[in-house]
């Protein structure tokens, strides 16, 4: 059995490095890397050619192009019989192909795994956090506090992409988390290229659950999900999307943005992309259920976001709600508008940290991702390659894999 790990990659060499290594040091040998370099400037062929190992593959695109083609681009030239993405300042744990190797070929090849993982942010990166942190995503109630594998009903798989489609996140979208067959990919080819919208991992992912017979949900952390200075994630919780959206090149489709000028608020480009996304998952999925995109529930994550904003004292909130307010209707001023409004004035009066209080208290009212316990993991980290080494096999042994 054959795993491909995709890589796309830009100008992050550093961190590509600590992913790449993570693979090498698997204790299961039938891999491959594809790396789908967009246009960097750093010389990373070179590197790769130090490595000398042929189960690495080099890419380069002739131009700087959107993150969602790149990522196209990178599962093209993979012949895997399963695949997963892997962000270049993420990492494998260590036996995650050994492991999974055996729960595929003992559940006769599930066309989906998803399976746990940690959250690692650098130090530095997080506000709040200098000393950066590793956490679990296991107290997830994707997982069920499950201690084993077990298989996702369809219909369950099916609620959840509704789910989505209504903005509200209950599984995590991030590619990390699935290891995809080559089944269901070659499955999903009816529907255009495996990956489509501004986010990729928001539409392949709901995709999957939409078209997949068999997921099981391994519920073992057996990848990291890194958070770096040179992150989407970084430019995010630093109120910085413009650039983070720069980052990635998110170019949304035109005529798509013009059809839903009507329903488009000012807000966050996040919940602009998420809708995207869901418009674009259901034009191609329509025909085969009842799926439909929740316009007013993505309005209600804008109008927050922005009242979020104007409690916290952002620069031009005013301007943003000028605008939000020219384009609401007359229910949504009256629900929404009003009382939010009322909220944010008291607010002023407030100190700092209950501004921010009062702020994720606007956001949480939404509804849109379920808050859980994420348990921290002790210890020290200065890189993703640190998590790797110091932490043991998905928090298991790879014994009691055995027995799965």
């Amino acid at each position: 059995m054959k795993f491909s790990v995709l890589l796309p990659t830009r100008n992050r060499l550093d961190l590509l490095s600590y992913a790449i290594e993570t693979v090498r040091r698997q204790n299961y040998a039938d891999w491959e890397i594809i790396v789908s370099d967009n246009f960097s400037e750093e010389d990373i062929a070179g590197y790769l050619r130090s490595l000398n190992d042929p189960r690495i593959k080099y890419y380069r695109t002739d131009k700087f192009i959107p993150v969602t083609d790149n990522w196209n681009n990178a599962l093209e030239k993979s012949d895997g019989d399963y695949v997963i993405m892997l962000g270049d300042d993420d990492c494998l744990m260590q036996g995650y192909f050994s492991m999974l190797s055996k729960v595929i070929e003992k559940q006769d090849a599930p066309d989906l795994l998803y399976t746990s993982a940690f959250l690692y942010a650098y130090p530095g990166v997080m506000p709040g956090r200098p000393d950066g942190f590793l956490r679990s995503y296991s107290h997830s109630k994707m997982f069920r506090s499950a201690q084993e594998p077990f298989w996702l009903e369809k219909s369950d798989a099916v609620e959840l992409a509704h789910q989505s489609t209504n903005f509200k996140m209950r599984f995590d979208y991030n590619m990390q988390f699935s290891l995809v067959s080559r089944k269901l990919i070659h499955k999903l080819e009816k529907q255009g290229l495996f990956y489509q919208s501004p986010y990729p991992d928001y539409y392949a992912s709901n995709a999957m659950m939409l078209k997949a017979e068999r997921i099981l949900v391994v519920p073992y952390p057996l990848v990291t999900i890194g958070i770096s200075p040179k992150s989407f994630g970084f430019y995010y919780y630093n109120n910085s999307e413009n650039k983070g959206n720069e980052f990635l090149k998110n170019l949304p489709n035109p005529e798509m943005v013009n059809r839903l000028q009507q329903v488009i608020l000012p807000g966050t480009d996040m919940n602009t992309s998420w809708l995207l996304s869901m418009e674009t998952l259901v034009n191609n999925f329509a025909v085969e259920g009842d799926i439909r995109v929740n316009y007013q529930r993505y309005r209600l994550l804008q109008i927050c976001a922005v009242f979020a904003g104007v409690i916290l004292d952002k620069n031009d909130t005013q301007l943003v709600v000028n605008e939000l307010r020219s384009r609401m209707t007359a229910l949504e001023r009256v629900l929404f508008d009003i009382p939010l409004s009322i909220v944010a004035t008291m607010s002023t009066v407030l100190p700092k940290y209950l501004r921010k209080l009062v702020s994720n208290r606007v956001i949480a009212i939404t509804g849109s991702h379920l808050r859980f316990s994420s348990p921290e993991i002790k210890g020290t980290f200065e890189t993703i390659l640190d998590v790797f080494e110091k932490t043991p096999p998905a928090a298991i042994s790879i014994e009691n894999a055995r027995d799965i």
